[in-house]
């Protein structure tokens, strides 16, 4: 196994070159120094450097413009590792991907209650460690960490895991310390909406707002294929966006938080609110037999159950309320949704279009395209994973 930092690489003609690759191969040397503007020795010397790193490949012949036909060039997406981390609520998902998404091998680990830091980071790092024995002939460049809650992505630090009940977690510097590899630390959202820019070739989408939907609501906004933060690292936490002043007390202190009215949870309270008056509903003797669960209330909505249908249709017209307020603020191109409730399908997609229609204001932005997540469950892992990619192929930095 061979680990290392990608410092080597950070270098702005570098990267640009390596991202004109990604983006268009495959191209020919001369192609590459036309499109970027760098003179055509400077795009040799980088491509070589970058061949003997084994970043990149010679592929096929390209068409002759007269003379020999020239080499192209592509990514060599094999060549390196990374692994991606998503921290949940009771489990820890762990991957090893190649620099085109795919996943070689995963792991999970459980998480106990009431962990302590030493524990959580052990649990981490266990993990982690198992994948790269298992994966022990593999090349790696870095470590992602899609973590719930207020991350300092900067710092890497976990500032609040309110699902874990811990503060200030040093997750970069000591996974650097142990694996002496890059790593970089994300909220779980926030990673999401990259994962699916990087994988789902929404990059050439000049804004995107991905929304994870599950025991909580959180968004990512990516621009120009970079995750925007805002002044104090809270944007996307469209979670907290009140929808209704007098609402049910959210966590965050506030009343009628979106998490209060579509959450996975709360789908789950509204439920039971009215399940007494809908005794011919399945979900009124389902829950007799078991806990009620979103789950079953869209399993519920499937076997045509009119009262899951409805909540269903109501979960979707708040979450496009929401979503109305972010295309008049933010007129992303492109909405895509994940998370757990994404599973619903068209039961939330097509209110939240009606939704749209309804209540945005300009004719085009009516359109806005709305659709679920096809990450899956990998969605954050994946997320991670692009946390390393988006750095290692970043065309927009200084020289060092």
């Amino acid at each position: 196994m061979q680990r290392g930092s990608f410092q080597w690489m950070k270098s702005l003609n570098k990267a640009i070159i390596l991202n004109k690759i990604r983006t268009s191969e495959p191209i020919s040397r001369a192609q590459i120094a036309k499109e970027t503007k760098l003179t055509p020795p400077t795009v040799g010397t980088i491509v070589k450097e970058l061949l003997e790193q084994q970043l990149i490949q010679e592929s096929s012949l390209g068409e002759s413009q007269g003379g020999r036909k020239p080499t192209m060039l592509a990514v060599n997406t094999s060549g390196f590792h990374i692994i991606g981390i998503d921290v949940g609520l009771s489990t820890i998902q762990f991957i090893v991907a190649d620099l085109s998404g795919k996943i070689i091998d995963e792991q999970e680990e459980s998480l106990i209650m009431n962990v302590t830091e030493e524990e959580f980071l052990t649990i981490v790092m266990n993990g982690i460690q198992k994948l790269i024995d298992k994966q022990s002939d593999l090349k790696y460049i870095g470590i992602g960490v899609a973590m719930h809650g207020i991350v300092d992505a900067e710092k890497g630090v976990a500032e609040f895991a309110p699902n874990l009940k811990l503060r200030n977690i040093p997750i970069k510097e000591k996974l650097e310390e142990v694996f002496e590899m890059d790593v970089k630390v994300e909220n779980d959202a926030k990673a999401f909406a990259l994962g699916e820019a990087w994988f789902l070739q929404q990059l050439e989408q000049k804004s995107m707002i991905a929304v994870n939907i599950g025991r909580g609501i959180g968004a990512g906004i990516v621009i120009d294929g970079k995750l925007y933060n805002g002044e104090h690292g809270i944007a996307g936490e469209i979670g907290h966006m009140i929808i209704d002043i007098h609402g049910r007390k959210c966590s965050c202190g506030n009343n009628g938080c979106l998490q209060t009215l579509a959450s996975g949870p709360a789908i789950v309270t509204r439920t039971l609110e009215v399940l007494e008056e809908n005794s011919d509903s399945l979900l009124y003797h389902w829950k007799k037999e078991q806990e009620l669960t979103a789950e079953l209330v869209h399993q519920a909505a499937l076997e045509e159950d009119q009262l899951a249908r409805q909540i269903l249709r109501e979960t979707g017209n708040y979450i496009g309320i929401a979503l109305a307020n972010v295309v008049h603020v933010y007129n992303p191109s492109t909405i895509i949704i994940g998370g757990g409730v994404s599973k619903a399908g068209e039961f939330i997609l097509h209110p939240i279009q009606e939704v749209l229609k309804h209540s945005v204001i300009s004719e085009k932005a009516k359109a806005t395209a709305v659709s679920i997540s096809r990450l899956g469950e990998y969605g954050s892992s994946l997320g991670a994973v692009a946390l390393i990619l988006s750095e290692l192929f970043e065309p927009e930095m200084t020289d060092h």
